[in-house]
């Protein structure tokens, strides 16, 4: 393997034959860069799809309520279902097995916050300290809600990073405190979230403080919560099912009635992007499949080509004593070396493809594309072994011709 003469030999006859070796190492190379591209593209949709979906846990469900639009047992449409806090306790208590975190909710619109000179307006939400994992926020700085202020409703908030750069610029928001509408709450923490620059702009607040305060009649806007990560996605689109039958029952809702009562259930969403991610996977993995099959089938050509072109030289090796271990060595030295130098040559332009246009390919819904080392590296080293044997078969019949016959060989 580390023989320098044959080494020398081999380079020399790659410099004797230029274009074939050019040839043969742009089959290989086009075919990891296409390879490489086509996975790489693959992957940046996927990046989009979990982008999409990163704003909120994927097992939560949301509960909203609206007006009827059918009349039922003798009340009339147009009813407006209000839920309330004792809502919030019949559903825990009815799916206690189900659910894993639970918050009701209540949001307040273009709420003024002010904090010295600087002053913007918020979404504000009054929650439960279990709203943290549906929204995916990360706690970056202090802390979130506790339940000790849910109990003693105390005015204390969770500011989103982007309100603390409003407000606060790089002073940091921490332990001070902003007035919001006409009251001040102590900011306890500043969160992030990975759904961008949209829910970095919330403040959260106890869902006690602000019931009290909006909503005297103990009223609800909505719930959210995550069903058990152990529930299946069908099992979990069932739970969620069932959940809304019980709701429309208890508000006496009609069953056909789709306005009333709207369950929302990010496990549905799951399920239809890991059919498609299913079918884009299958589909990726046929082309690359289709490309690296051509690309074994113009290696063979080549190499069946190379050594029929080598069969009077083969000749003379055999007819100076050379054994056929020898020359099937180094013609599938040679065919293993071009392979792999024009196999990574490929895989390296085609990375570079992917980090260049990575950013142009957002407009088209492809989000930074890139492909996994195995992935790439893995294809190469098919490539190089088709490229041997696709060598050594045609070497190992060269190689047992007898050198007369080798050296008339038109």
């Amino acid at each position: 393997m580390f023989d320098l003469d044959r080494w020398q030999e081999i380079f020399q006859t790659i410099n004797k034959n230029k274009l074939r070796t050019i040839l043969s190492g742009f089959t290989i190379a086009f075919a990891i860069l296409l390879f490489t591209l086509l996975f790489g593209i693959g992957n940046g949709l996927k990046h989009t799809f979990e982008k999409q979906f990163a704003g909120d846990s994927q097992n939560s469900v949301y509960i909203n309520s609206g007006s009827t639009t059918k009349p039922y047992k003798g009340l009339q449409s147009g009813r407006q279902i209000q839920f309330r806090n004792e809502d919030a306790k019949f559903i825990n208590e009815k799916f206690s097995k189900e659910i894993q975190f639970f918050s009701p909710n209540i949001q307040r619109y273009n709420v003024q916050a002010i904090y010295k000179g600087e002053q913007n307006r918020y979404t504000v939400r009054g929650v439960y300290p279990d709203y943290q994992p549906l929204e995916s926020a990360e706690i970056i700085e202090g802390r979130f809600l506790s339940y000790i202020d849910i109990k003693r409703r105390a005015k204390v908030i969770a500011i989103g990073r982007l309100v603390e750069e409003d407000l606060f610029g790089a002073k940091g928001a921490l332990g001070k405190n902003i007035n919001l509408d006409g009251i001040s709450y102590k900011v306890v923490g500043v969160f992030s979230d990975p759904g961008g620059d949209n829910d970095e702009r919330y403040i959260y607040a106890p869902f006690t403080t602000i019931q009290g305060m909006y909503k005297p009649n103990d009223e609800v806007d909505y719930f959210g919560l995550t069903f058990n990560s152990k529930l299946s996605v069908d099992e979990a689109l069932a739970f969620s099912n069932l959940l809304t039958v019980v709701l429309k029952e208890k508000h006496n809702v009609d069953p056909r009635d789709q306005s009333a009562i709207r369950v929302r259930n990010y496990a549905e969403g799951t399920k239809n992007v890991q059919q498609f991610m299913t079918v884009l996977n299958v589909i990726i993995l046929f082309i690359g499949i289709g490309t690296l099959v051509a690309g074994i089938i113009g290696i063979s050509n080549i190499m069946v080509y190379i050594v029929k072109e080598r069969t009077k030289e083969i000749g003379i090796r055999k007819a100076l004593g050379a054994t056929p271990k020898s020359i099937i060595g180094m013609i599938l030295m040679e065919s293993i070396f071009i392979t792999a130098l024009a196999g990574y040559t490929g895989l390296m332009v085609g990375v570079f493809a992917l980090r260049a246009l990575g950013d142009s390919l957002e407009k088209y819904f492809i989000l930074n594309p890139s492909v996994e080392t195995y992935v790439v590296v893995g294809a190469t080293i098919v490539l190089i072994i088709a490229g041997t044997i696709a060598g050594y078969i045609p070497a190992k019949r060269a190689a047992s011709i007898k050198p007369i016959v080798a050296l008339n060989d038109e």
